[in-house]
């Protein structure tokens, strides 16, 4: 383990060789720990010690403790969902990847920019914005996605979606072409763990991390025109996508 130079990280310290044993494949998924007592031995640290560490990395998802039978390294299950990201047109008629049902009706409301969702609008913090959350189930898992959409008021001037911001992402693709744009997007995956209302909604278990998918909508010469966001369990689902070869210049 080496000198401790702040002793309040010391269980920390101990989590790490843990975690990094977990990395190793010295304990594999769905394999017992060591004992605490094997693990006091191991490190030469105290029970307590031993005891926080256990609970930072339970609280992290990489193991699961059960009464009575001592502590897991978490087997993972291959997603259930696959999402397919992709986006077609056919006779002007924008359809998504993956079918989704509404599971309650969309809330709706004004907003504005943060420091973040303005970078990527390419706006200034504190812009107007119409904001669109929507609950989603998949009709196959049942597994349950937040979809939020960011609409600038600067977009939506001088179209429907003044009046109706709530419209699915594919009529909001449509008003945007009728609008004159050509449309390209971009999209960005992250993992985390979930806001506290996040997990509620998602009704997720405890320490599962989620994955969330950010697609910028482009117009004519690139300007950012919405934001979307879909959220859902990084354990239950994953996303896959059509990769297409951009024509060069001869």
């Amino acid at each position: 383990m080496g000198d401790i130079q702040r002793p309040g990280a010391l269980y920390q310290q101990v989590a790490a060789e843990i975690r990094k044993a977990i990395a190793s494949g010295e304990f594999p998924p769905g394999a017992p720990l060591p004992s605490e007592t094997q693990l006091i031995e191991r490190y030469k640290v105290s029970r307590p010690t031993v005891r926080n560490a256990i609970a930072a990395l339970r609280s992290e998802g990489l193991i699961d403790v059960v009464h009575g039978k001592g502590s897991f390294v978490r087997a993972i299950p291959a997603p259930a969902l696959t999402i397919n990201r992709s986006i077609s047109r056919q006779d002007g008629v924008f359809t998504l990847g993956h079918i989704w049902e509404a599971a309650e009706e969309p809330t709706v409301y004004r907003t504005e920019t943060t420091a973040a969702t303005g970078n990527l609008l390419e706006l200034a913090e504190g812009e107007a914005l119409f904001g669109a959350d929507r609950l989603l189930t998949d009709p196959a898992t049942h597994a349950r996605a937040r979809h939020r959409t960011l609409i600038p008021f600067a977009t939506a001037d001088g179209t429907p979606l003044a009046d109706t911001p709530d419209a699915s992402p594919e009529s909001v693709y449509t008003v945007l072409t009728e609008a004159g744009h050509e449309l390209t997007w971009t999209e960005t995956v992250s993992a985390r763990m979930p806001q506290p209302d996040e997990r509620a909604t998602l009704e997720l278990p405890e320490a599962t991390p989620v994955i969330v998918a950010t697609r910028i909508t482009h117009g004519t010469d690139g300007q950012a025109l919405i934001l979307e966001e879909l959220v859902t369990s990084a354990t239950q689902a994953q996303f896959t996508y059509r990769l297409t070869a951009n024509s060069t210049p001869a």
